[in-house]
């Protein structure tokens, strides 16, 4: 299902009443519609206010928190930004309208193919998909403006840390898998790391290795 004209003034409704309130983060989540990303069982749940099951054991974020973590890193037009945890590819697919370029790892190859998938069909031509091992970040491509980890670590992660950019921001949550953890924004200034603490989220933990499917 996707929304009606009627349906996306409610969801955007919605997002405001959450605190969501950048227009261009507001644009953005208006152009990607959450129901691509929902299949089988809850694909009618699609654009209620909650996280959502999806393949190999993950979790679908609720829109709130794609919004708030998304203003949070204030994405800027020419921005490059890493995504840890793709996922179903709905927060990078928001990252896209935003960004000039998406860089998304997972671990599960399942679900990196069906999120390259969903992009292509989508014409997102500037989100690159990678299968691997995302706690060690993307050396290769580093630095980046920008760095978003949608698992849970118990410390920002030191290699993702030393592949932002001075002027970077990275968001996080941090804290143990099993109990509340907190949203962090770290800014990397000349003259070190400045952290801000946002609000509870509760997040899968971030986990090193390939996983198996």
């Amino acid at each position: 299902m996707t929304l009606d004209a009627e349906g996306k003034m409610q969801f955007l409704f919605s997002l405001r009443s959450k605190g969501v309130t950048n227009a261009r983060v507001l644009g953005a989540m208006e152009k990607v519609d959450r129901g691509a990303f929902v299949r089988g069982h809850f694909a009618a749940r699609a654009y209620d206010d909650m996280p959502l099951p999806i393949a190999c054991g993950q979790t679908i974020s609720q829109p709130s928190v794609v919004g708030l973590m998304t203003q949070a890193l204030d994405v800027q037009p020419r921005d490059t930004v890493l995504e840890i945890g793709t996922g179903s590819g709905y927060q990078a697919a928001v990252l896209s309208h935003l960004a000039r370029r998406v860089y998304t790892i997972d671990r599960h190859r399942t679900l990196s193919r069906g999120a390259e998938a969903l992009f292509t069909g989508m014409g997102l031509h500037n989100i690159t998909v990678i299968a691997g091992d995302g706690s060690f970040g993307l050396p290769d491509q580093a630095p980046f403006d920008r760095i978003l980890v949608t698992a849970a670590a118990e410390d920002p992660p030191g290699p993702l840390l030393a592949q932002l950019k001075v002027g970077g921001i990275m968001v996080v949550p941090v804290g143990q898998s099993d109990a509340v953890q907190s949203l962090i924004k770290v800014t990397r200034a000349a003259d070190g790391l400045h952290y801000d603490e946002l609000l509870p989220v509760r997040f899968v933990p971030l986990v090193e290795g390939m996983a198996q499917d």
